[in-house]
């Protein structure tokens, strides 16, 4: 695992998604617009975000190449419009979401390895300090269920096939928990509640 001092500094020249997607060729870019314009929020959602009372930082590990990574990276971009942190302070409350590609940055995402591989999307969610909190990747439970069932059945999608609605509801429902969880670590945290006297 790295230090907050390296996790700080990969942050910092991480890049926010509408820069991170301006990388993307042009046909990866039309499916990540794609699905970014159909990803919404709802207003019960908006302000759940809107009630984190901690700065939470999320850095993505992903590439623009990848299928998932246009599926579920856009949900993040989405939580982090909702609140976003102050770039000029780094203990504002609010949201801020940073992508990294894996690929440039294989030396520092080396210690993330899940089931043995380098996949992406995996987010890695970081306090105020820039201290490990979490990390998931690279799908949540729903979308593994609805792959399991498409891939294990009797037939598979089309590759790029838009998700059932209900499966895209859940997904972002699930990407927003582990983000409430991290901000929750973040608010009951003794040692930043002794921080900022609350």
């Amino acid at each position: 695992m790295h230090s907050p001092e390296a996790f700080r500094s990969v942050f910092s020249s991480a890049l926010p998604y509408g820069r991170y997607i301006e990388s993307a060729k042009a046909n990866e870019r039309a499916n990540w617009d794609k699905i970014y314009n159909s990803t919404q929020l709802s207003e019960t959602q908006v302000s759940l975000v809107r009630s984190f009372a901690r700065r939470v930082n999320v850095l993505v590990i992903s590439g623009t190449w990848c299928g998932d990574c246009v599926q579920q990276c856009p949900i993040l971009a989405r939580i982090a419009e909702a609140f976003p942190a102050p770039v000029d302070s780094e203990t504002a409350s609010g949201v801020d979401v940073r992508f990294i590609d894996r690929d440039i940055e294989a030396e520092f995402v080396k210690p993330f390895k899940i089931c043995g591989g380098q996949r992406v999307p995996t987010a890695i969610w970081l306090n105020e300090e820039f201290e490990f909190l979490s990390l998931l990747g690279d799908r949540t439970l729903t979308r593994y269920r609805g792959m399991a069932a498409r891939q294990l059945g009797p037939s598979c999608p089309l590759p790029g096939a838009p998700l059932p609605a209900d499966e895209k509801d859940a997904v972002i429902a699930e990407w927003l928990g582990e983000c409430e969880r991290a901000a929750l670590i973040c608010r009951l945290s003794p040692r930043l509640r002794q921080k900022h006297n609350d």
